[in-house]
């Protein structure tokens, strides 16, 4: 039988004894003053220095570097944050949080590698919204009136710039770049919050070395002189996007429910 190993990180001491409850290990990211508890990603080989950036992917950095070669074979590996969990199964949620968290390997996961968050659809998002957020220049783009070409590029563009997404992809490698550029032109949905399941070592080792190989080039373009929400964190933007991509097309992956939570709140 396989065994779960998840890591929840997070960006305040005070949610150690939640995450401690789950049986989850606590991955401490940020300034935050943290225990000693907390697995950390500013130790040995690290790039903490550009969380603010990379946000997550400064412990998966670490992780890989550091941690991955040292956890047990066939186990499943996986990552949440302090907001947002994966469900124990496809029913409806629970009331109680932690009943309602996975714990253990559900058998629908049987002949997978990876575990994706449910996608989330790009079409419904209302006029006001894309003026708003992308400016008066998409008044002269179809998708801006046409749901049906919604796609993860015009999204994109949106929310964290037109033409980045377009300026990343040319820095892929060549087995990537043709096949991730089809991808943001012919889906209209992602799987968000770079949050996945992995039973395979070499598999998780294989995204680390094209998703850091790919995001160093890219900081050679847009740097770190970087402002306001949707273009300080580009780095993991970028990263979220490729890991829907990535998961897909290299492992046989399956989409499983994710749910929010306010780990502040009571159980």
């Amino acid at each position: 039988m396989h065994k779960l190993k998840m890591f929840s990180l997070c960006i305040f001491n005070r949610h150690l004894s939640k995450i401690k409850e789950l049986n989850y290990i606590p991955v401490g990211l940020g300034n935050d003053n943290f225990s000693k508890e907390w697995l950390r990603d500013n130790t040995n080989n690290n790039i903490s220095e550009k969380n603010k950036y990379y946000a997550e992917y400064t412990f998966h950095y670490w992780f890989w570097k550091n941690m991955i070669d040292k956890i047990e074979k066939n186990t499943w590996i996986g990552f949440c944050g302090y907001q947002y969990f994966w469900r124990n199964d496809l029913k409806i949620s629970k009331n109680n949080f932690k009943d309602n968290v996975l714990h253990t390997v559900p058998n629908e996961w049987e002949g997978y590698e990876s575990i994706v968050a449910e996608p989330i659809e790009l079409i419904n998002y209302k006029f006001f919204k894309i003026i708003k957020n992308g400016g008066w220049s998409f008044l002269a783009d179809p998708a801006t009136y046409d749901k049906k070409k919604r796609n993860l590029k015009f999204n994109f563009d949106v929310f964290h710039g037109k033409g980045i997404l377009d300026k990343a992809i040319e820095l892929l490698d060549d087995d990537n770049r043709d096949d991730f550029k089809n991808y943001t032109l012919n889906h209209q949905s992602f799987h968000k919050w770079n949050m996945f399941i992995c039973r395979s070592q070499d598999k998780i080792k294989n995204y680390y070395e094209s998703i850091f190989k790919w995001l160093l080039k890219c900081e050679t373009i847009f740097g770190f002189d970087l402002h306001g929400y949707s273009k300080t964190r580009i780095y993991a933007f970028l990263a979220e996007r490729y890991l829907s991509y990535w998961f897909t097309k290299n492992t046989k992956s399956l989409s499983w429910p994710v749910f929010k939570h306010n780990i502040d709140l009571p159980n």
